[in-house]
Order: C-alpha cells, then structure tokens, then sequence
C-alpha cells in the first residue's frame, strides 16, 4: 500500500541531544519528498515543531489536531497547511487516526507513548490494518523494544502482535517496511492461549 498520509507522534520537547530534532526535521523533509502528507500534534515545539518544519521546508502539507486547551500550552503552528482544533486527548487520536495511513513515533515522552500503544492496541482489536512504526533515533526505544519482547516471553501479548511494531533505526527502510505492511488477521474470539 502507498501510503498518502502519515501521523507522525513525538515530544513537545526537543531532548538533550541535537541529533533527536536533526532526525526528526530530516524525516519532516523525506515525507515532503515522498509526497506523503504529515499529520501531527499542531505544536511548534521541539520535535513537533521540527518535523512540521521539515516537511514544510520542502513544500510538503502538515496537518496539525490540537485539543483547544493546549493551543498556548504547546503552541500552536501557525504557519502549517492546517491547524484542526478539537475538544480532547482521545479526540485529538481519534482524527489523526482517521486522517493517516499510518504512524510513525519518534522519541518523546508519557504523551508519545500513550498515541503509540493507542495506535497499537486498535490495530491488536482489529479497529484499523495501518502500520505502526518506531523511528528508533539512536536507540532511543532500545529499552522499550525490551519491554516488548519480554511482554511476548511473559506471556502477555503473542509473537504475531509483537510483529505488528514496526521498528528501525534507518527512515528509509522503515517507510519501505511501512509501504509493505500487512495486516495480521484478528481472532473472533479472544484465545486463552498466546502462542
């Protein structure tokens, strides 16, 4: 699948390293090359700002959805090719959702993982067949991707789900991985077993 649109979830902060907002301003770049529109949080800072600010370096469209109440707080993009105010958090999810072909997280904190597993857990039910990916900038998510695998170990969530995130340190083969996603097929039923 081509994708046409990409939700793009990460910090409000920049981090403590210049390479997180270098990455995330190139990747910004590399979807406008792509022709691919970039659907984002609406903030204009740190790694919000910079990939918006990538992408429309490049000429590409950005989209921002931005609950109203964090219009000041994050401060709002106001030179982005829209800027869709809602009401909430899950609102906010909600319209990225529907407004993407898939999901890409780089670093960022609570926030970013709370769009990741949201993401994540609708296509485990089923809700959607997008890819989910992390852009793992320099190992940001190494810990993470641990966590994953031990979940699997522990018997908690099952290999094929495990599949379902999408994980690479090179943009590149992440989209082409993304491009050629396919979806696992979901049981009707929930299965006690999770193997």
């Amino acid at each position: 699948m081509k994708m046409k649109s990409i939700a793009v979830f990460c910090g409000s902060s920049s981090g403590s390293k210049d390479y997180y907002y270098e990455q995330a301003f190139n990747l910004g770049k590399k979807l406008a090359h792509l022709e691919i529109d970039m659907i984002y949080g609406g903030s204009n800072a740190g790694l919000m700002g910079a990939v918006a600010n990538g992408a429309l370096s490049e000429g590409g469209k950005v989209v921002g959805v931005i609950p109203e109440f964090l219009v000041d707080k994050e401060l709002a993009h106001n030179g982005i090719t829209e800027l869709i105010l809602v009401k909430s958090m899950h609102e906010r999810k909600y319209k990225m959702n529907e407004l993407c072909d898939g999901v890409i997280a780089l670093p960022g904190g609570y926030g970013t993982l709370d769009e990741l597993f949201e993401m994540l857990t609708w296509g485990q039910l089923g809700l959607h067949k997008k890819p989910v990916a992390l852009y793992n900038i320099h190992g940001y998510y190494n810990a993470l991707i641990n966590l994953v695998q031990h979940m699997v170990s522990s018997g908690f969530l099952k290999e094929s789900n495990q599949k379902m995130l999408l994980i690479n340190e090179d943009p590149d083969t992440l989209l082409k991985e993304m491009n050629e996603y396919v979806a696992p097929d979901v049981e009707k039923w929930l299965n006690r077993s999770i193997s």
